[in-house]
C-alpha cells in the first residue's frame, strides 16, 4: 500500500531536527562566566565603573563649585556638609576629587590614544618597509627609551609649558616609543605570513596590504599596551603636577591636590591630599587590572 496505516491512539513522536544549532549562552551568561573565571576583570571593571560614575558625577553633579573659595570654611574636616572636608581655601574637596578625577580620566585616555595611534602608524611603516627608514626610526626610538619615560616627560614640559596641551604632548612622546616598538615587533612577524603574501601576489598596493592585512592582525600587543599606559599617563600626569611642572591651580587635577595637601598632613588636616591619592591609586589599577586581563587573553591564558 502507498499509505501507512497510523493506529487510533498512536501518537507522533519527538521531533529533532540535527540542523538546528544548540543554543548558545546569553551574553549576559557569559559576561558573568567571564568575570567568575577572571579576577583581574572583575576588580577591573568595578573599579573602572566606579572611576567613570565618578568622573560623570564630577562634571553634573559636583555639590560644589570646585574653583568657589570660602575662607569661613576652611580646613574643615569631612562631615555632613563637605564629605570630604575643605582645604586651606575653604573649598570643598569632594567636589573637587570628583571634579579632577574626569580631568585626570580624560588625560589619560587622550595620551594612550594619541600614542597608540601615533606609535602604531610609525611601527607599521618601520616594521613593514624595513631598511635605511627602519634604521633611522629604531636609532632614535633608542636615544629616546635610554631615558625614563617620566624624566623625558618632565623635561618636554619644562621646556614647552605646563599647560594642559603640553603636559598631554609631553606624556604621548614618553609613551610613543614602547607602542612603536611593539608594533614593528608584531608587523615583523605578520609580514611573511600566507595572507599577506597572497595579497601582495595577488597586485594590492602597499598601503593596502598594510593597512588591510598586516596592521589589523599586529594591533593585540600595542592594545594591551594602551590599556595599560591609560593608568600609567593618569599617573605620570598627577607626578608633573605635583611638581610643579604639569597642570597648574587652581585647577582641582589630583596631582595639584596632592600638592597642595602633603604640607598639611603634619598639622592633622590629612583629607586634603589622601582623598585624591586614592582617587588617582584606584584610577591606575582599574587600567592595569584591565590590562593584565588582556595580556592574559592575548597569551591565550585563561581561555
Amino acid at each position: 500500500m502507498g499509505v501507512t496505516d497510523v493506529g487510533v491512539g498512536a501518537q507522533p513522536g519527538p521531533q529533532y531536527d540535527a540542523s538546528t544549532p544548540a543554543r548558545r549562552p546569553s551574553r549576559a551568561r557569559h559576561a558573568l562566566a567571564e568575570l567568575s573565571r577572571h579576577p583581574n576583570l572583575a576588580v577591573g571593571s568595578l573599579l573602572a565603573a566606579l572611576v567613570v560614575i565618578v568622573a560623570i558625577v564630577g562634571r553634573i553633579a559636583a555639590p560644589y563649585n570646585p574653583l568657589a573659595i570660602n575662607a569661613g570654611r576652611a580646613l574643615l574636616p569631612p562631615g555632613a556638609s563637605h564629605w570630604f572636608g575643605t582645604d586651606e581655601f575653604g573649598r570643598d574637596v569632594f567636589s573637587r576629587v570628583v571634579y579632577g578625577t574626569g580631568i585626570d580620566l580624560l588625560i589619560g585616555l587622550v595620551v594612550a590614544a594619541l600614542a597608540l595611534v601615533v606609535g602604531s602608524v610609525i611601527g607599521l611603516i618601520s616594521g613593514y618597509v624595513g631598511g635605511w627608514i627602519d634604521d633611522i626610526i629604531m636609532r632614535i626610538v633608542d636615544i629616546v627609551m635610554s631615558f625614563p619615560s617620566f624624566l623625558l616627560a618632565l623635561s618636554i614640559a619644562v621646556v614647552i609649558g605646563n599647560t594642559v596641551r603640553n603636559v598631554i604632548i609631553a606624556v604621548t612622546i614618553a609613551y610613543i616609543p614602547y607602542i612603536l616598538r611593539l608594533t614593528r615587533s608584531s608587523v615583523l612577524t605578520v609580514r611573511g605570513a600566507d595572507y599577506v603574501l597572497g595579497a601582495r601576489a595577488a597586485g594590492a598596493l602597499r598601503s593596502r596590504v598594510m593597512a588591510l592585512h598586516v596592521l589589523p592582525n599586529a594591533a593585540g600587543p600595542p592594545l594591551v599596551q594602551a590599556t595599560l599606559m591609560s593608568g600609567w599617563a593618569i599617573l605620570d600626569v598627577s607626578g608633573l603636577s605635583f611638581l610643579g611642572v604639569g597642570i597648574q591651580p587652581p585647577s582641582p587635577e589630583l596631582g595639584v591636590q596632592v600638592a597642595q595637601g602633603a604640607s598639611y598632613i603634619t598639622s592633622g588636616q590629612w583629607w586634603i591630599s589622601v582623598f585624591p591619592g586614592v582617587a588617582i591609586i584606584l584610577a591606575v589599577l582599574a587600567f592595569n587590572f584591565l590590562g593584565d586581563y588582556a595580556d592574559d587573553k592575548l597569551r591565550g591564558q585563561g581561555s
